[in-house]
């Protein structure tokens, strides 16, 4: 699904013809995909609107309406027929139901980076919440909505929470002032508590493995912390130093070359194809030889959100590999092997790293750097892909397709679709 202006377009994902156009009351500016993909909800946060659009009955539409109270955020809830709407001013989360038409409420709920997190069978919910100048997370039961738990947090300024994939362990981490991370069980209990250092900025990012044994860590000193599901200690501290010794660790360096073209096809004017290819420059990976020096930027102490850190962290889905982008070395990506614990590649890149996401059936990482190329690892090796098209295509984010049989790629204004062949096992 994508939106233009006021209008939905939904399109078949293997085809991209066209299936559906909706229009809305006004321009949309956040969509959403119900769970099992029969509703699509549109907000319009202007005019505190929500608008939910059924595929299967296309004349069957909805309205929400937040009325004075205002629209920040909307969101599905797991089941897909429960909608979440934060109001301005984070004064309450209104739960609309689509089956029951019934309205439920929850108060105080804390404007944060990730306030609110449900976990991955849909069961539970947790919010949290500030009130009388504290921190609290309450846990909520998603099939009908009851209060499960209710519990204050050892934190200054509560930053975000996230459930492991088993859904047995919530974390909650305190701003960036306050080197803080805490572990709690699902009837409140806290079970761990977590601090590298005092008195420096903090975490900046947080990725749990999809096998819920592994906490990564990302900090404001440049290194990743990685906690065990068993005693909740560091098991292993890694480093982003701006030369790579290790001789075993392999450094792909994309190097940007001019193509040749045969002097007995010029003509004047020259064709569509041939003006393209003329001006166009052609990437590849090679091998560094290390030791090697990656371009590093000193960051700038007297200014707000100083790009240091690791920012980004992800694990594959086979929690074989980490991937990790500290901020102060921005054009590349570490790959780090989780069953050695030792960093095994570094992809060198021209620009700065924007977005990567790792293929959610096979360890492949795609990676984009507002360019009109995709760059894709696995351990097999290392692939530059140029999108073909007129204009300048530069990728922003990237998504991959549940399936890993495709990939969708977003610029500021336009996106378009990476089909990948599956080779036959």
């Amino acid at each position: 699904a994508s939106c233009m202006q006021h209008r939905l377009v939904v399109r078949d994902a293997s085809s991209l013809q066209i299936l559906q156009l909706y229009t809305c009351l006004d321009q949309i500016q956040y969509i959403e995909w119900s769970s099992d993909s029969l509703f699509i909800l549109c907000a319009m946060y202007k005019r505190g609107i929500v608008q939910v659009w059924s595929l299967e009955q296309p004349d069957w539409h909805c309205k929400i309406d937040e009325g004075s109270a205002g629209l920040v955020a909307s969101c599905w809830s797991p089941d897909g027929r429960h909608i979440l709407n934060t109001t301005e001013f984070h004064l309450r989360i209104t739960v609309w139901s689509l089956c029951t038409k019934s309205v439920s409420y929850i108060k105080y709920p804390k404007a944060c980076q990730q306030g609110v997190a449900f976990t991955k069978d849909g069961r539970y919910m947790a919010v949290a919440e500030r009130r009388d100048c504290k921190d609290f997370i309450s846990i909520f039961v998603c099939n009908n909505w009851q209060l499960l738990r209710h519990f204050d947090t050892e934190t200054q300024d509560l930053f975000g929470i996230e459930w492991a994939p088993n859904g047995c362990v919530l974390a909650a981490w305190d701003t960036c002032l306050e080197y803080k991370v805490l572990l709690y069980s699902l009837d409140g209990r806290l079970l761990s508590s977590y601090r590298a250092y005092e008195w420096p900025l903090g975490v900046k990012s947080i990725a749990w493995s999809p096998s819920s044994q592994f906490l990564a860590i990302g900090s404001f000193d440049e290194k990743v912390r990685i906690l065990n599901h068993v005693t909740w200690k560091k098991i292993t501290e890694l480093d982003h130093p701006a030369t790579i010794s290790n001789k075993r660790t392999i450094v792909y360096k994309e190097v940007e070359k001019s193509p040749t073209v045969d002097r007995e096809r010029l003509s004047f004017p020259p064709t569509r194809a041939l003006a393209s290819s003329l001006f166009s420059t052609q990437s590849k990976y090679d091998i560094s030889q290390v030791p090697v020096s990656l371009q590093y930027i000193k960051p700038v102490a007297d200014r707000a959100n100083p790009k240091v850190g690791v920012g980004m962290l992800a694990f594959s889905a086979d929690n074989c590999f980490l991937a990790t982008k500290n901020d102060n070395i921005p054009n590349a990506v570490w790959i780090w092997d989780i069953r050695k614990l030792k960093l095994s590649v570094v992809l060198e890149q021209l620009c700065t790293i924007q977005y990567f996401q790792w293929d959610p059936c096979q360890p492949r990482l795609a990676v984009c750097t507002g360019s009109s190329r995709v760059y894709l690892w696995s351990p097999a090796g290392c692939i530059v892909v140029q999108v073909p098209g007129e204009g300048d295509f530069q990728i922003m984010s990237l998504s991959w397709h549940s399936s890993g049989d495709s990939m969708l790629l977003l610029s500021k204004d336009h996106f378009c679709v990476c089909y990948l062949e599956r080779e036959e096992v």
